[in-house]
């Protein structure tokens, strides 16, 4: 078996799988929908797939049925984190995605960001936020306005502007309520972009358009009036530029089989590296579904693809 993904053409092949979904994080919402996309996806095509929701008892359910293999459609803490990660590895069941490192660095957008500082990647100038003693800190590093942010929450959860001292202490206080770390983000007024990565290859670039506010979780899962503009637009150079910092991104952070980098870009066109996200959201309003559109693959075979990730050498390797 190779390093590189394999090419699984009859879906028996892939035995039982337990498609994860739901959870306890605060992104259950989003991902009860993924899940169901996938796991409706890998039925259609012939495959032994099954829902499995932790908060119904993993053991137990684990327990009454032999899985062989996870498609982890958990966002957030608890799956998307590298605990669940861990756990499937200590239980031998290879599973889809990044193992327990990338997971965890991945997650924690103070630590990925520190990262990125030491691999020489250029990323908005932070502060972390401790305490109400750190606020003097903010005007003066990094002005105003700021985008606050709890550190180990995704899909845009918790993120408020601050444009003044006011708001700054409301939103420390709304991301401080997540129980994690509060990172505070100078603001970048330039075009928001994303890059879906399948199988160490990056899809085509799409460029985010949230109108007059910003990408948060609303303009993420729900509003109809974010734009999503594929092709990007970007010269082919430009955009392959960017490409190539994304996966060397998604590298760094130790992230593998697939997973979306978010960037933004300055006035003097400089990317500068938002997050990685290693199990990023598979609904009607997912952007790794649009980048694979784009790229002439059908929601059913990304589906497939990413269950194939669970079929390489690395996977088995941290499932034993």
């Amino acid at each position: 078996m190779s390093g590189s993904a394999s090419v699984i053409k009859d879906p028996a092949d892939f035995g039982r799988v337990a498609v994860l979904l739901g959870g306890n994080s605060a992104e259950r919402e989003i991902s009860l929908l993924s899940g169901q996309a996938v796991l409706e996806a890998l039925q259609r095509q012939g495959v032994d797939a099954y829902p499995v929701d932790p908060v119904d008892g993993l053991f137990e359910q684990f327990s009454a049925v032999s899985f062989d293999r996870v498609w982890i459609a958990l966002h957030g803490r608890g799956g998307e984190d590298g605990s669940m990660q861990g756990l499937l590895g200590l239980m031998g069941v290879p599973f889809t995605g990044s193992g327990v490192l990338g997971s965890a660095v991945s997650m924690d957008k103070l630590r990925s960001k520190q990262l990125f500082v030491g691999c020489g990647f250029a990323t908005p100038e932070f502060l972390e936020l401790t305490s109400p003693d750190d606020f003097a800190a903010v005007p003066a590093k990094l002005g105003f306005p700021v985008m606050v942010k709890p550190a180990d929450e995704g899909s845009s959860i918790g993120l408020a502007r601050a444009d003044d001292a006011p708001s700054l202490a409301a939103a420390y206080q709304a991301a401080a309520a997540f129980d994690c770390p509060v990172l505070a983000e100078g603001w970048v007024s330039g075009p928001e972009y994303t890059a879906a990565i399948l199988q160490d290859r990056v899809l085509p670039l799409i460029r985010i358009d949230a109108g007059e506010g910003f990408y948060d979780y609303d303009a993420k899962y729900f509003s109809d009036q974010t734009r999503y503009i594929c092709p990007c637009g970007l010269a082919p150079e430009v955009e392959a530029e960017y490409a190539a910092l994304c996966l060397n991104a998604f590298r760094a952070v130790g992230a593998t089989g697939w997973g979306r980098v978010d960037f933004m870009v300055d006035e003097a066109g400089q990317a500068l590296l938002l997050e990685v996200n290693t199990v990023p959201g598979m609904t009607s309003h997912s952007l790794v579904p649009m980048a694979a559109a784009q790229a002439g693959i059908s929601f059913d075979e990304l589906v497939w693809q990413i269950l194939e990730t669970s079929c390489t050498e690395a996977a088995y390797a941290r499932s034993s």
